[in-house]
C-alpha cells in the first residue's frame, strides 16, 4: 500500500482540530458554550472519522507487508541525532488505533447525553479530544522520543479529566495523585530511552529492533526494567497501582476512557512493540509476570470488599491489567493486546453502565430534594441500589453481558482472551523458559479468574437482582423508586454497541487447537496471525489434549464463581453475605477491605518523611542560604548606591571634574 499522508495525519490531526475548536471558542464566547449540539457534533466526528481511516488502512492492509508511513517533518535535530514527527501504521499500531478511536467514539457520543447538563461540557469535549489525540500519538509513532510525548500527553489529560470537577477537593487530589505516581515511572522510562540511544544511536523503532545484538547483556536488562517500570505507572501495576483507583473520581466516562480504552494499555503496547527486546531476557519477563499476578489477585481481592460501584470496577481494571502484565511475561504478547481489546469492550460497557445507574440515582435524588425531602445517600453505593433491573432493563442487560464477558464465560470475549493468557502460562513451566514459578503464576490466574467472577455478579446482582433498598435504608425516600427511569438513548446505543462487542470480539482469537482437534489447519486464530510479523510470541508446546483439559477446567472455574456469586447474592442480600464473608476471613477480609493499606504505607515511608525533611532542612535552606545570598545581593547593590548618590549632585562643573578625573585615570591605566 502506498503511503496517504494525508490521510495519516488525518487520523492524528481531527481529534486536536477538535480540541483547538471546542477548546478555543469555548474560551472565547459564551454564546458558544450554549450551542451543546455543535459541540458534541464536533468532538464526535474529530473521533469517528479517524476511525473510519483506520478502518479503511485495516480492509486494505495486508499482514506482513511493510507499515504504512507518514512523515510530516523533522521535530529536532543535534549532530547524528534526529527525531521526527513521523507516524507508522502497521499490524499492531492498526489494531490499537481501532480500539482507541472505536471504543472512544462510543463513550464520546455516551457523552452527549451523560454531560449535557455540565456548565464545562465544552471544556470536557476539548479534553477528550485531546486524550485521543495523544494517545494516538502514542500508538502510532515510529519513533520512540514521540512516543514518549503522547506518553506524558495522556499523563497530562488524565490529570484534567479526572480533576474535572476541581472545586472539589477529594477530585482535585485524584487529580494530583495519579500525575505524580505517573511521573516517578516516566522518569525510569526516560533514563532507558537515553540507554537505547546510547547503545544505537537511534530511537526509531526499525532502527532498535535492528540492532538488538548492539546491547550487553546489563544493558538489555535494564533498559527492560527500567521501561517495566514506566508500563507500572501508566498501566497501574505493583507498586504504582494505587492512582488508577482514585482515578474514578471523575465523570463517569473518563473513567470509561481511562479504565478501557487509552492511559492504562499504554505500558501493554510499549512492551508488545518492544518484544523481541524482551524475549531475549527470561530474568525480565519472569520479572514482568509475577509483578502481573500479585497485582492481578492483589486488585480482586479488594474488588470483592467495596461497594462503591466504578469502585468494584477500578479495582477490576487494575486486576485485568495484571492478567495482561501476566501474559507479556509469559511470552504471550498476542494474548496481551487480545485481551486489550476484548477489556475494552466489556469494561467501557460496564463503567458506562455505572454511570447510567449512577445517574439515575443522582436524579432520585434531585427530584427528592425538589419535593422538599432532605435526604441524602451516595449515588454510586450499591447498598442504596438493588432491584434497578425492572426499571433500567437496557442498562440492566447490557450490564450482564459485560459481566458475564469478563468472568470468563464461553462464548463471550472475555473466556478466550483471558483463557489464552492463563494457558500461556501454564505453557512457560516447559521448555525453554522452564521454571516452577510458572506453574505457581498460573495457580494464581486461576484463583483470581474464579475471583473475577465472583466478584463482579456479587455486584451485577446486588446492583440490579432484589428488591430496591433505598426506601428502606434512607428516611423521606419511601417514594425514590417513582423516580427510577432509563438513560436516554445517547447513553444507552453505545451500551448496547459495547455489549455486541462483548460478545463477538472474542472470535478474532478463537484457540487453534480446536481447529486441529477437527482436522483443520490449525489457522483459525485470526489476531495470532494478523500480529505473528511485529509480536514475538513464545510458541505453545502442550499437546492438544492438555489444551483441552486447561479450557474446561477454566470454565468449570468460572462457573464456580458464577454459582457461589449467585449462591450468596442472587436476590440481592448483599449485606448478610459480605458479613458471612468476613465472619470467614476475619482479619484477612479487613486487610482486603482497607486495601492492603498501600496508601498509609507510602504515607509513612515517602510522604511524611519527605514532607519533614521539607521543613527541618529545605526551608531552612531556602529561607538561611537562598534568600540569605537574595538579600546579600540587594544589600550590597543599596550599599553601593548610597554611596555614589553622594557625588550625584546636579552641578555641571562637577560631573566635568570626574569626567576629566577619568580620562587621567584611563590614560593613565594606558601608559604605565
Amino acid at each position: 500500500m502506498e503511503s496517504p499522508t494525508a490521510l495519516v495525519s488525518l487520523i492524528v490531526g481531527l481529534p486536536l482540530l477538535g480540541f483547538v475548536l471546542n477548546g478555543l471558542l469555548g474560551l472565547s464566547s459564551e454564546g458558544y458554550r450554549e450551542k451543546k449540539t455543535l459541540i458534541g457534533a464536533i468532538a464526535n466526528l474529530s473521533v469517528f472519522i479517524p476511525f473510519l481511516i483506520a478502518l479503511y488502512f485495516f480492509i486494505n492492509f495486508t499482514s506482513g507487508s511493510e507499515a504504512v508511513s507518514a512523515k510530516l517533518f523533522t521535530w529536532m535535530q543535534a549532530g547524528s541525532f534526529s527525531a521526527d514527527i513521523a507516524y507508522s501504521l502497521d499490524e499492531l499500531s492498526l489494531v490499537m488505533v481501532l480500539v482507541v478511536t472505536g471504543v472512544g467514539s462510543l463513550i464520546h457520543f455516551y457523552s452527549i447525553g451523560y454531560m449535557f447538563h455540565d456548565p464545562g461540557y465544552w471544556k470536557f469535549f476539548s479534553y477528550l479530544n485531546l486524550f485521543i489525540f495523544a494517545m494516538l500519538n502514542l500508538v502510532m509513532a515510529d519513533n520512540l522520543l514521540l512516543l514518549f510525548l503522547g506518553w506524558e500527553g495522556v499523563g497530562l489529560c488524565s490529570y484534567l479529566l479526572i480533576g474535572f470537577w476541581y472545586t472539589d477537593m477529594l477530585k482535585s487530589d485524584a487529580a494530583k495523585k495519579a500525575f505524580l505516581y505517573n511521573r516517578v515511572g516516566d522518569f525510569a522510562f526516560l533514563i532507558a530511552i537515553f540507554m537505547i540511544f546510547e547503545a544505537v544511536g537511534s530511537l526509531n523503532f526499525d532502527v532498535i529492533l535492528a540492532n538488538l545484538d548492539l546491547f550487553t547483556d546489563d544493558a538489555l536488562f535494564w533498559i527492560a526494567f527500567l521501561m517495566f517500570i514506566g508500563a507500572t505507572g501508566k498501566s497501574a501495576q505493583i507498586p504504582l497501582f494505587v492512582w488508577l483507583p482514585d482515578a474514578m473520581a471523575g465523570p463517569t466516562s473518563v473513567s470509561a476512557l481511562i479504565h478501557a480504552a487509552t492511559m492504562v494499555t499504554s505500558g501493554i503496547y510499549l512492551i508488545t512493540r518492544l518484544s523481541p527486546m524482551y524475549v531475549m531476557s527470561p530474568e525480565i519477563l519472569m520479572i514482568v509476570a509475577a509483578i502481573g499476578a500479585l497485582t492481578a489477585i492483589v486488585a480482586a481481592t479488594i474488588a470483592i470488599t467495596q461497594n462503591d460501584i466504578k469502585g468494584v470496577l477500578a479495582y477490576s481494571t487494575v486486576s485485568q491489567l495484571g492478567f495482561m502484565f501476566l501474559a507479556l511475561g509469559s511470552g504471550a504478547y498476542t494474548a496481551a493486546i487480545f485481551h486489550v481489546a476484548t477489556h475494552a469492550f466489556f469494561k467501557a460497557c460496564l463503567f458506562l453502565g455505572s454511570g447510567s445507574v449512577i445517574h439515575t440515582m443522582e436524579h432520585v435524588e434531585h427530584e427528592l430534594h425538589d419535593k422538599g425531602k432532605h435526604v441524602h445517600f451516595d449515588p454510586q453505593d450499591i447498598r442504596f441500589m438493588g432491584g434497578l433491573r425492572k426499571y433500567m432493563p437496557h442498562t440492566y442487560k447490557t450490564f450482564l453481558i459485560a459481566t458475564i464477558a469478563i468472568a470468563g464465560i464461553p462464548p463471550l470475549a472475555g473466556f478466550f482472551s483471558k483463557d489464552e493468557i492463563v494457558m500461556h502460562t501454564f505453557n512457560m513451566g516447559f521448555g525453554e523458559f522452564a521454571g516452577a514459578m510458572y506453574f505457581v503464576l498460573w495457580t494464581v490466574a486461576t484463583i483470581t479468574a474464579f475471583l473475577t467472577a465472583f466478584y463482579m455478579f456479587r455486584l451485577t446482582l446486588t446492583t440490579f437482582h432484589g428488591k430496591f433498598r433505598l426506601p428502606d435504608k434512607v428516611e423521606g425516600a419511601e417514594d425514590a423508586a417513582s423516580y427510577l427511569h432509563e438513560s436516554p438513548v445517547t447513553m444507552t446505543f453505545p451500551l448496547w454497541a459495547l455489549a455486541v462487542l462483548s460478545i463477538v470480539g472474542g472470535f478474532i482469537g478463537i484457540p487453534n487447537f480446536i481447529s486441529k482437534t477437527f482436522g483443520g489447519d490449525g489457522h483459525i486464530n485470526w489476531l495470532h496471525d494478523w500480529l505473528s510479523p511485529v509480536a514475538a510470541d513464545i510458541p505453545l508446546t502442550l499437546s492438544i489434549p492438555a489444551e483441552w483439559v486447561l479450557m474446561i477446567f477454566a470454565i468449570l472455574v468460572a462457573v464456580g464463581g458464577v454459582f457461589l456469586a449467585f449462591r450468596m447474592y442472587g436476590q440481592g442480600q448483599q449485606e448478610e453475605s459480605d458479613a458471612a464473608i468476613e465472619r470467614r476471613f476475619g482479619g484477612l477480609y479487613q486487610v482486603w477491605k482497607e486495601k492492603y493499606n498501600f496508601d498509609e504505607a507510602y504515607e509513612g515511608a515517602i510522604v511524611q518523611p519527605i514532607v519533614k525533611f521539607s521543613d527541618k532542612v529545605l526551608a531552612v535552606f531556602d529561607m538561611k542560604v537562598v534568600d540569605g545570598i537574595v538579600n546579600a545581593v540587594g544589600g550590597t547593590v543599596r550599599l553601593v548606591g548610597s554611596l555614589l548618590r553622594y557625588i550625584q549632585t546636579g552641578i555641571a562643573t562637577s560631573y566635568a571634574l570626574f569626567l576629566i578625573l577619568g580620562v587621567i585615570l584611563v590614560l593613565t591605566m594606558l601608559l604605565f
